[in-house]
């Protein structure tokens, strides 16, 4: 068995412990040895010994004196030293120790009071008085009886004497007390044994001289007095009062403070020696000690003496601000965590009493956190709403605590929580639908635009990556158009785009953040291809082919495959055997006659019309038509066979100067793989001498579109026009894609043209006037 002995009652019980409201109580006795169990406070409050090693179980003290310590292993409190109770809590009755059991992961704490009774180790003090009397007595021979009035206070006594005589002797048979009686008259008389009997009397004065036998006597045995804590020097507190009965000398009191107070009791007051005045003479202070009990001693100048008790109570002011400590806190709170998350435990005392002890904790304005009180000097700042990391990532916290005194005391600490972040917000970016325009014909890897997205969370979880989304443009992977580089968002071609295939296509990129799980955004991108004047105009129709003459009535049409204003066509007459006869509309290419056709004029009449775009810089098409001027249709089908023999002629001409191109081309492209082989097994042999580890950039050879200065695309179309004399209102036009434009005669022309066709297969051939462009027939009017 322990030396402590532990007492605790539930109900009529004698338990071990009492709990109530997460608090346990102990009694143990002053004086155990080092080591002794106080009590089991895990079996006692019902935890588990794994809770209190994975909680850092630990005894927390205000005034840090570590009398009881924790055996984690078994749950025991145990005292470190032995303790006085009269040290610890000298008068204060009951002497106690208030502890508090700290844990963590989660926080929890429980409040411990162990009680110090007291034993019976220190031995009283005591003092005594002394005092004695003595009176002789004579008698006559004649005499026979001595009679002595009054008789309460002496008797007499007769002795005999040798020679017979008989002595009277006066014997005090009772005390005498000077201070009920000074003096004493006796008459004694004295009787013969004669007959008649005579008598004498004589008359006894008896001073009662003094002794000191009374010790002074105080007004009362035990004198009340307060005196408020901090009070000044010199402060006289009480006065006692002590009378001695005695006379003289004996009757002199004089006044001290008794050997049994302690001493640094008295050194905090002292008394006058003649008044009796109780003087402060040091300073009390109420947290230190709240009561005082001083034995004064009264005594005479015969050794004699008294004792009276004088009780202090100190009274509190309020000199002492609140006392804040940091039981435990949290340095760092995730931004996911619930409302009411505990941040900090704080200890708040205040060593006043009454009003001036109560403490009341306030924070700073506009915080999330707020203060709760689990406990009596204990208080929680725990968070009031969720957190969010990217409003506020810090907050610095002042806990104000201030007391209920006149005036009131305050203090304060600061608190540092910093909020860690969780991945809580998707990348943003800056626009949900973007556009970018890109000349056709770019280089590839060229960087279009930059695609920008942020997240409000930090460190790993904000770091944007982005993702081109999988779709296809036009049955293709759109990863073959363009790419988006992960890290910077930069929107990069991985093809040359051509306006006339593709306008324009729409694919999305996603950006995702590095944090756990990753959250995600998407934004549409459009890249709108811009068109370059790369396309020289086309004359669709009529077709010239190599074929013989053909009747048909086909509009004649030209075009551009670009678009806009590069598109815009405009029409010129570039060359013609007699410019003055002939004239073309600026905007529907229309060939017309400015005058009569007469007989003197060329026969064979030869146009080159260009046709020209609106591009910077131009491009165009050069269109050759002949025109035949003859009297009757086999005129104009010979003129048309001679023109049919020259463009033969062309043709063939065109063939070997393509054969040369193609010659030429061959040997320049041979000589450039020579040198290119040449340069290769140069560059292996010098491997052997040097090292490089330059990057290899790679090189994209510019494109090129058209040629020549004006780019102009060596295209040419031969139109053959035949017309009859005297036309002076005949006319051919050429007009652009999109129009339903034919040459318009008269009808009675195309009836006549249409006749001699017939008959030339068969049928009559009656012809007056006709026209015949390149195989093809337009009537005139």
């Amino acid at each position: 068995m322990p030396d402590a002995i532990v007492r605790r009652s539930v109900l009529f019980l004698t338990l071990l412990v009492h709990i109530a409201r997460g608090q346990v109580s102990y009694s143990i006795p002053e004086e155990m040895e080092k080591g002794s169990i106080v009590g089991n406070i895990a079996q006692d409050l019902g935890l588990d010994l794994q809770r209190l090693k994975s909680g850092k179980a630990r005894i927390y003290s205000r005034d840090s004196t570590d009398y009881i310590e924790l055996n984690r292993s078994t749950g025991s409190l145990l005292s470190r030293e032995k303790m006085d109770r009269e040290s610890l809590c000298a008068k204060t009755t009951p002497c106690a120790l208030h502890l508090q059991m700290i844990m963590e992961n989660p926080m929890e704490f429980y409040t411990i009071t162990i009680e110090i009774t007291d034993i019976n180790d220190n031995a009283p003090s005591a003092g005594f008085m002394l005092g004695r009397a003595f009176d002789p007595d004579v008698g006559t021979h004649a005499l026979q009886r001595y009679s002595l009035k009054p008789t309460d206070t002496f008797r007499l006594e007769l002795h005999n004497q040798a020679d017979g005589s008989k002595n009277v002797e006066m014997i005090l048979q009772n005390p005498l007390d000077r201070e009920k009686q000074s003096s004493l008259i006796l008459l004694l008389e004295a009787f013969d044994g004669g007959d008649p009997v005579l008598s004498g009397t004589v008359q006894i004065h008896i001073t009662v001289l003094d002794i000191n036998d009374n010790a002074p006597v105080f007004t009362q045995k035990i004198y009340k007095t307060t005196i408020t804590e901090n009070a000044t020097k010199g402060t006289i507190l009480t006065m006692v009062s002590a009378s001695d009965t005695d006379e003289g000398s004996n009757s002199v009191v004089t006044y001290y403070i008794s050997d049994t107070v302690e001493k640094n009791v008295a050194e905090i007051f002292l008394i006058n020696e003649k008044s009796g005045e109780l003087i402060l003479n040091g300073l009390v202070d109420y947290e230190n000690v709240r009561h005082y009990e001083i034995n004064i001693q009264a005594k005479d100048q015969g050794g004699l003496s008294n004792e009276c008790k004088v009780i202090i109570d100190v009274l509190d002011i309020n000199d002492n601000s609140p006392s804040i400590n940091i039981v435990s806190s949290s340095r760092s709170i995730s931004e996911g965590s619930k409302s009411g998350t505990v941040v900090s435990v704080l200890n708040v005392d205040d060593l006043d009493s009454g009003l001036n002890g109560q403490v009341q904790c306030v924070l700073n304005d506009d915080i999330p956190f707020s203060i709760t009180s689990p406990s009596s000097n204990f208080v929680s700042l725990q968070t009031e709403q969720e957190l969010d990391r990217e409003r506020e990532a810090e907050y610095n916290i002042s806990v104000i605590c201030a007391d209920e005194g006149l005036p009131a005391l305050s203090s304060s600490v600061s608190l540092r929580v910093q909020i860690s972040d969780v991945n809580d917000n998707a990348p943003v970016f800056e626009k949900s639908h973007y556009e970018a325009c890109v000349l056709e014909n770019n280089t590839p890897g060229l960087s279009i635009f930059t695609v920008k997205a942020s997240d409000a969370d930090w460190n790993q979880n904000a770091r944007v990556s982005y993702i081109l989304e999988d779709s296809t443009v036009n049955g293709v992977s759109v990863s073959s158009y363009v790419s988006v580089h992960p890290d910077s968002g930069l929107i990069t071609a991985v093809r040359s785009f051509d306006y006339e295939q593709l306008k324009d296509f729409h694919f999305r990129v996603k950006a995702q953040d590095g944090g756990s799980p990753p959250l995600s955004s998407n934004a549409t991108v459009k890249i709108i291809i811009e068109d370059q004047n790369d396309n020289a105009p086309q004359v669709l129709y009529p077709v010239q082919t190599g074929a013989s003459v053909v009747a048909e009535i086909v509009p004649p049409v030209a075009v551009d495959g670009d678009s806009g204003q590069n598109a815009w066509l405009s029409y010129k007459l570039q060359k013609a055997t007699d410019r003055a006869l002939f004239e073309v509309g600026l905007q529907n290419g229309e060939i017309r006659t400015v005058r009569q056709v007469t007989d003197k004029d060329t026969v064979k009449q030869k146009l080159t019309v260009v046709v020209e775009d609106n591009g910077q810089p131009s491009r165009s098409a050069v269109v050759s038509i002949n025109v035949a001027v003859a009297d009757g249709f086999p005129e104009v089908l010979s003129e048309f066979t001679d023109f049919t023999h020259e463009k033969q002629y062309d043709e063939n001409l065109t063939f070997y100067l393509v054969i040369a191109l193609a010659a030429v081309s061959f040997l320049f492209i041979t000589c450039v793989v020579v040198i290119i082989s040449v340069k290769i097994y140069r560059w292996r042999q010098s491997r052997f001498l040097y090292q490089s580890n330059m990057p290899v950039i790679p090189y994209y050879p510019p494109h090129y579109a058209g040629t020549g200065v004006t780019e102009t695309l060596p295209h040419g179309y031969n139109y053959e026009v035949c017309m009859t004399t005297d036309s002076r209102k005949s006319g051919c036009k050429f007009s652009t894609l999109g129009g339903q434009n034919v040459l318009v005669v008269d009808p009675s022309f195309t009836e006549t043209m249409q006749r001699a066709l017939k008959e030339n297969n068969g049928l009559e051939t009656t012809l007056d006037s006709a026209v015949l462009v390149n195989g093809l027939k337009f009537p005139f009017r």
